[in-house]
């Protein structure tokens, strides 16, 4: 059965941000074609949903919808002067976000974090939202860990995600999660979308432009891609951009959203996740080809920033042969 994906549209909703979740998870396809997912859209009561243009939009689906998915988003919407002002939510709200089963994986795109936060659902855990309300976020629910500099945050069954098309960046990653690289990798190229974009929305940050932005790092971050499997230092870096090193240190965090080190190793083990998924190839040689140098490096990095060894993380993503 195709996972059931049940998405709640609020009135005030973003109707670009409504339609994200099925463009993309209907777009995640078996070899012959076969959808892996199911997607629905569900209201309050199954009442048309205003929006934030000047149109209501008509859903075929009430809130029980929720009762059976296997994950459900909630779209951006206006979060609203009363949740604003209190971090209270309608009472009709609190109901239908109560029929979540414990097992759903829930996701919030943007303003939703509100909501979320507000039913308690992210009290001591990491989230994030639209850069320019993630200080109200942090200051209306001070048990939540804000991140503003990231485009989603994935806490296992909960997840959350900046504003606009980070809501893409999320719903391909766990379309990556659940089905590999390589299906994740084919809907973004149907959505004519990025598979993974570089850095966080600490790049989207309205800020005043440096000087001299003439000139840019993406050449020497493509000269480093081709070159994962040797070694690169930030000095490097700098010298292949012909900038000094704290110069290049800071252009390159105001285009990519992070340091070059981190940016770098991101990389890495994003080429390693590939490799571990569509290839046979040992650890020990894809820590090289990727450039960790050795098994011992590349099983740290996933254990930090996947939570899982190398090999398994190949055991959960790897389709079974037939």
């Amino acid at each position: 059965m195709p996972h059931r994906v049940v998405v709640l549209a609020l009135d005030g909703v973003l109707p670009l941000d409504l339609g994200i979740p099925a463009r993309v998870f209907n777009e995640a396809c078996e070899p012959d074609g076969t959808r892996l997912y199911s997607v629905s859209t569900c209201s309050l009561g199954g009442r048309p949903v205003r929006t934030h243009e000047d149109y209501r939009i008509v859903v075929d689906h009430d809130e029980s919808a929720l009762d059976t998915a296997d994950t459900v988003v909630i779209a951006t919407q206006e979060p609203g002067d009363r949740l604003l002002a209190t971090g209270e939510l309608p009472g009709e709200l609190a109901a239908a976000l109560a029929r979540i089963g414990p097992r759903t994986r829930i996701v919030s795109l943007c303003t939703s974090a509100f909501l979320l936060a507000a039913a308690g659902l992210l009290d001591g855990g990491r989230a994030t939202t639209h850069w320019a309300l993630c200080d109200a976020l942090a200051r209306l629910f001070p048990g939540v860990e804000v991140d503003p500099d990231v485009l989603f945050v994935d806490n296992g069954r909960i997840l959350t995600s900046a504003g606009g098309a980070a809501g893409i960046d999320l719903c391909l990653h766990l379309v990556r999660l659940d089905h590999g690289a390589a299906v994740a990798s084919a809907a973004a190229r149907r959505c004519v979308v990025a598979p993974w974009r570089e850095g966080g929305q600490a790049q989207f940050i309205e800020h005043p432009v440096p000087q001299d932005t003439d000139r840019s790092t993406s050449a020497t971050r493509q000269w480093a891609l081709d070159r994962l499997a040797e070694p690169i230092t930030l000095e490097d870096m700098a010298r292949h951009a012909h900038m000094s090193v704290r110069t290049f240190t800071r252009r390159f965090r105001g285009e990519v959203g992070s340091s070059p080190l981190k940016w770098l190793a991101q990389r890495r083990l994003a080429h390693a996740r590939l490799l571990l998924e569509s290839t046979d190839l040992t650890v020990a040689r894809i820590a090289t080809t990727c450039g960790f140098g050795d098994p011992v490096a590349l099983r740290k990095h996933f254990h930090t920033y996947v939570g899982l060894s190398p090999l398994a993380y190949r055991r959960a993503h790897c389709a079974p042969v037939s």
